[in-house]
């Protein structure tokens, strides 16, 4: 008999990566998958293992705007039509959403078919779409052990399953950290500037080129950069003699994280879970802007766990990074403590654990978490 997912992901890299994650588990244990999203997702999905996509209608809205809320409204309303649609053909036996507006429509869909739904929260702040979808799904799965502005039910039934991520990003937990030599090379690695990070892609350098010479002299860094600061990151690197590597993006992530000795980044749901797989201390710089403060909350799993230093926008200065880099890359011992206790919080089988759930969930059984 035919097991057919239909898996709902926003076109964000943040929902997409753990929805990819979760497909591939489900297509190893003998599902076909579909994949359900808005057109933002065909630039991000190339390599997503779905056997067809389904384009649906969506749109957000800027809270405190009535008129965005109706447009967007009647938006996922043409969706909810289109995927009701597309079920009566393909006949899913579970819908899986990630979150973000672009998951609503097939959610929508699905709760009005009464058919299996099943909802994943990858920060430790519940979204908007994720809560006001979760009291009507038949699953909710999350990737922290805290759930916040979740309602207090759905928190209270929550599932915690880690947050899936990439097979190699997944293999780095088995690779032991190794902190650099005395006057051996200093392995820097900052994820991010692509995304937005403006902070990290001007402020890294600067900091990094404040650091003691000794130091410096040591230091490898490789940094994902706006394109627009490529040119001043690299001058600022040249002129203080620094073996850099400055690009956009790295496609070999996961090889760069496995030789870090230290991550800087932000502290998205994926960063911070992946950054616990792979057992590297880091420094997060939590966006500031996010709503809800959601990349602090997220932060807080490492740092209360003593994997990671937060750098608070408001309190980060050049100096005051390059002063925390170099008590750090200055301390073997604490790096190593960090790593260590940055993987004791990992959930690397989080896509088996996911794929658990779903095919609970598909088979009619509710999965509610096991409180103590």
């Amino acid at each position: 008999m035919r097991k057919l997912a239909v898996v709902a992901a926003g076109g964000t890299g943040g929902h997409l990566f753990p929805a990819q994650a979760l497909a591939e588990a489900l297509i190893a244990r003998g599902w076909s998958v579909v994949l359900a999203s808005d057109e933002r997702v065909a630039g991000l999905a190339s390599d997503f293992p779905a056997e067809r996509r389904i384009g649906l209608s969506a749109a957000t809205y800027r809270p405190g705007d009535p008129v965005g809320m109706l447009r967007a409204g009647f938006s996922v309303f043409r969706g909810a039509m289109q995927a009701r649609r597309a079920y009566r053909e393909i006949g899913p036996n579970v819908v899986v959403g990630f979150g973000g507006y672009p998951s609503a429509p097939a959610l929508v869909a699905a709760i009005l078919d009464r058919r299996p739904t099943v909802i994943h929260e990858q920060n430790a702040v519940m979204g908007r779409a994720n809560r006001r979808l979760a009291p009507h799904v038949t699953t909710v799965a999350c990737a922290f052990p805290t759930l916040l502005k979740a309602p207090p039910k759905v928190a209270g039934r929550a599932v915690v399953v880690g947050n899936p991520v990439r097979p190699p990003i997944r293999a780095l937990a088995k690779h032991p950290y190794t902190p650099p030599d005395p006057g051996g090379p200093v392995r820097v690695l900052v994820t991010g500037g692509s995304q937005g990070a403006r902070l990290l892609s001007e402020l890294v350098p600067e900091a990094v080129a404040a650091l003691p010479e000794e130091l410096k002299r040591r230091l490898v860094i490789q940094q994902q950069t706006r394109p627009e600061s490529m040119d001043t990151a690299r001058r600022i690197y040249r002129n203080a003699m620094i073996d850099a590597e400055v690009a956009p993006f790295f496609r070999d992530i996961a090889s760069r994280l496995r030789d870090a000795h230290l991550v800087i980044g932000r502290s998205g749901a994926g960063s911070v879970c992946e950054f616990a797989v792979a057992g590297k201390p880091s420094i997060l710089v939590p966006l500031a802007i996010a709503i809800d403060d959601d990349q602090g909350q997220n932060a807080r799993l490492l740092a209360e766990a003593g994997g990671a230093e937060v750098a608070r926008e408001q309190q980060l200065s050049v100096d005051s990074l390059a002063t925390a880099m170099e008590k750090l890359l200055s301390n073997p011992k604490r790096l190593a403590r960090m790593a260590a206790a940055a993987r004791s919080v990992a959930i690397a089988d989080a896509a088996e654990r996911l794929a658990d759930v779903v095919e609970e969930t598909a088979r009619g059984r509710a999965v509610v978490a096991e409180r103590a």
